[in-house]
């Protein structure tokens, strides 16, 4: 199989399979969360692995990567670079503030019966349009959305880019997600389409798995209103991540799948 050939795996692993359902997990990885100076950069690891902040499997796909700056407004990445198991790029901090940093999107996954044969196919919301027979016998269509993403700071920490987006799953920090200490306890609202997604397993792990017996997992359930809470154990650098299921993919008889991960630097 191709390295190509691989990578199309892996994004589609991230689309359409729920992240907590699967033992590969995608990730991006800092340099550092928390930056002072008159001119910082930050350099980021992105990857599909078993093992958390491990270069074992597949490089994460950027396609869809997006840089918000303090004021809201977008920022390019520099350096990008793919290699067998990991994708790399930098981030220079122009100016103080917080900023979000994510990978996102969306792709279909559709199966269906023809001349006694079963077909399948992968694809974006045009091309299914296009290359999909809606009329196909036995056809099952589902919607996969991803976001995956981190917070940086230069200086002192702001809100700007906290806000809710409103579209698919994501986390909104009720604490400031570059303030989070080993021990205490920090507090999120998970939204989905900018409504409040109660009853929904969050999954929290720290990283350093592959040097554990086990895998030190926690479960939350969020709230009527979303939120959720979670006590840190200790300082280090953790995986967040939460997935829902449901018909709201904007097309008749189609599942969507919604995924969130966020990787969340917890400080001494």
């Amino acid at each position: 199989m191709t390295i190509r050939s691989l990578q199309r795996l892996a994004l589609a692993a991230m689309l359409v399979v729920p992240v907590s359902a699967v033992a590969h997990r995608a990730w991006m990885l800092p340099s550092a969360t928390v930056l002072s100076g008159d001119d910082p950069w930050i350099t980021v690891d992105a990857a599909v692995s078993n093992d958390l902040f491990y270069f074992e499997h597949f490089p994460m796909p950027l396609e869809g990567l997006t840089v918000m700056t303090p004021d809201g407004s977008a920022a390019e990445t520099v350096n990008q670079s793919r290699g067998r198991y990991r994708s790399t790029f930098d981030v220079r901090l122009t100016v103080p503030g917080t900023y979000r940093i994510a990978v996102t999107g969306e792709g279909f996954n559709a199966s269906w019966r023809a001349n006694g044969q079963t077909r399948r196919w992968r694809g974006t919301r045009d091309a299914f349009a296009r290359e999909v027979p809606t009329d196909a016998e036995g056809l099952r269509v589902s919607l996969g959305q991803r976001r995956v993403e981190f917070f940086v700071t230069r200086g002192a920490p702001t809100d700007r880019v906290l806000q809710p987006l409103n579209e698919g799953l994501e986390v909104v920090p009720v604490t400031h997600p570059n303030d989070l200490v080993g021990g205490e306890q920090a507090r999120f609202r998970l939204m989905l389409d900018g409504k409040p997604a109660s009853g929904v397993e969050v999954a929290v792990v720290p990283g350093g798995n592959r040097y554990r017996d086990q895998l030190g997992e926690m479960k939350i359930r969020t709230d009527e209103d979303g939120s959720f809470a979670v006590t840190w154990p200790g300082p280090g650098m953790y995986w967040l991540s939460a997935s829902v299921r449901d018909s709201n993919s904007g097309m008749p008889n189609v599942q969507r799948n919604a995924s969130y991960v966020a990787t969340l630097e917890v400080l001494p």
